[in-house]
């Protein structure tokens, strides 16, 4: 025990990351400072908000409102200083986190005597051909946002497609993953794609399609009993999703998902839930740690440095039993309170807690007013009954009164209202992206518009034109070389065909970004002319001399 006369400094404890564990560890040293814990808090975030996740797949079915997930984090931690920069790097032998430039050009240093690392996971598409440039993940906020804007554009484009086939195609939506997230987000597409068609007279319904892809025999095998998990499957399948089990995505391209099996489905819409990875942050730090979780005792501190703890995803904490604590919001919310009474009892010498929690259970949504829920004594709901559950204990663990108000606005007129496809045009430019194909795939059709220019990043292209009715191959092309450019210095349609000969990786420049370096630039206009002058002269020239033979 301390002597009764120690009165220490106040400690200083920088916690990054604004998920649960790290707003709830913010927030539970407010209340120990109000008690008289010489403490002083920073938390470090991208956002200055808290986001509720379990309801993000509403956000894209449009039963709450964008805002209604969030909460501010200057009203939840009123004795908090928050940094919303983002963090360039972590000085352990200093005790420094050192913070991006924000609005200014300056980085910015905080000291710190106790470092909570609540980072959690990030979305990490390496490995998996195509999946970085043409998935889009869904984690945050803003993919969520993003999500529902692309398939109310979707819908929109596919309104006045003509080609039943190319309609078709527009209209089958691919959700990759079948946890907890890649069954929410497709039961959610699911039912608001499905009554939003009826808005739309010339799309017929039966043109959509919602496919889940997942690796094993039935969805949320991993996180369910057996009899939960095949009451979800059915629940889905009964619903019209179109279910590819025991399958996993191997390769994606602006036109196709490509699974395991070979199959490739035709779709402009992808949406993967896996994998993750750890916050690069938290590899950087150099820390013992086993698949990307720092390693951590019973008290929530990091092995191998003292006054680093971690909490949430990004923490490899053990249970009373052994067995690694699992990555969810109820834990995190619990181990930031045992890791707040940690961090004042190892500044004033006293003894730590051990973390101990066996979880309330778990519940996930199934749309269409369906869910599973496994509650502690192994009781298990499904149905409207565990759907009411679901919506129920996530409601009351909404923070604040005005966030519960709103949600409750929001489920009301949802079940009497039909939903509204508004789609949130927030301008910009796309700027210059990659994109991947597999062999055999079409980057462009003669006569399509020319909206960008391609550069080679590896592997090869065919260029292919039409002669007298007939299509012949003019070319082949390798990485540094690039196409597209005679369409966008004649403003006029494609001139030639061209597919992928091998995988292919391109950077992409848009028509507009094209059009804005060459009216700046006359060297990079000439160097361009040039070469589609060349390139006309010899399709003039292979035209002239008739058909091959």
């Amino acid at each position: 025990m301390p002597p009764a006369n120690f009165n220490p400094p106040p400690a200083r404890v920088v916690v990054l990351g604004g998920g649960f564990g790290g707003v709830y560890t913010a927030l539970y040293l407010e209340r120990l400072i109000d008690k008289g814990a010489p403490v002083e808090v920073s938390l470090v975030n991208r956002e200055n908000y808290l986001v509720f996740q379990p309801m993000l797949a509403e956000v894209i079915a449009g039963d709450v409102g964008i805002l209604d997930t969030v909460s501010p984090l200057r009203q939840l931690l009123a004795r908090t200083d928050l940094f919303v920069r983002e963090i360039e790097s972590v000085d352990l032998d200093r005790r420094v986190v050192v913070l991006g430039a924000g609005l200014t050009p300056q980085t910015q240093e905080l000291e710190f005597d106790h470092l909570v690392v609540a980072l959690g996971n990030v979305t990490d598409f390496r490995g998996i051909p195509g999946l970085p440039e043409h998935a889009l993940p869904f984690k945050t906020l803003a993919d969520a946002v993003r999500i529902r804007n692309h398939v109310i554009e979707v819908l929109e484009q596919s309104s006045v497609v003509r080609d039943p086939d190319v309609r078709r195609t527009m209209l089958t939506f691919v959700v990759a993953g079948g946890g907890f997230s890649g069954t929410e987000v497709a039961a959610a597409l699911n039912d608001f794609v499905r009554r939003a068609v009826r808005d739309y007279r010339s799309i017929p319904p039966e043109d959509v399609r919602i496919i889940l892809v997942h690796s094993g025999e039935h969805v949320l095998e991993r996180e369910l009993t057996g009899r939960l998990a095949a009451y979800a499957t059915a629940s889905l399948a009964e619903q019209g999703i179109e279910l590819m089990l025991g399958e996993r995505l191997v390769a994606a391209s602006p036109q196709s998902a490509v699974l395991s099996n070979g199959r490739r489905i035709s779709t402009r819409t992808l949406i993967s839930t896996v994998p993750s990875s750890p916050n690069p942050i938290v590899e950087k730090l150099g820390l013992p740690s086993s698949r990307g979780r720092l390693q951590c005792d019973a008290t929530l501190a990091v092995k191998g440095c003292a006054g680093v703890w971690a909490v949430g995803d990004c923490g490899l904490i053990p249970m009373p039993g052994g067995e690694p604590c699992p990555p969810t919001a109820q834990h995190a919310i619990r181990q930031a309170k045992v890791l707040a009474a940690n961090i004042v009892a190892s500044h004033a010498g006293a003894r730590r807690r051990s973390f101990a929690f066996k979880g309330l259970g778990k519940l996930g949504g199934l749309g269409h007013h369906r869910a599973v829920a496994e509650l502690p004594g192994g009781v298990r709901v499904a149905g409207l009954p565990a759907w009411l559950m679901w919506r129920g204990i996530y409601w009351s663990k909404l923070p604040g009164a005005s966030r519960k108000t709103r949600v409750a606005i929001s489920w009301l007129s949802d079940l009497v209202l039909p939903p509204h496809p508004v789609q949130l045009n927030l301008g910009g430019g796309r700027g210059a992206t990659q994109a991947h194909y597999e062999p055999g795939e079409t980057v462009f059709e003669e006569g399509d518009t020319g909206d960008s220019l391609f550069m080679i990043l590896s592997g090869r292209v065919e260029v292919h034109k039409i002669f007298a009715g007939e299509a012949q191959l003019v070319g082949m092309l390798g990485p540094g070389e690039y196409f597209g450019e005679m369409a966008l210095l004649g403003r006029r349609p494609r001139s030639a065909t061209t597919r992928a000969a091998s995988s292919l990786d391109l950077l992409v420049l848009p028509a507009s970004d094209f059009s804005a370096l060459a009216e700046s630039l006359t060297e990079f206009r000439s160097e361009f002319e040039e070469i589609a002058k060349a390139r006309a002269e010899s399709d003039a020239a292979r035209a002239a001399s008739g058909p091959p033979t």
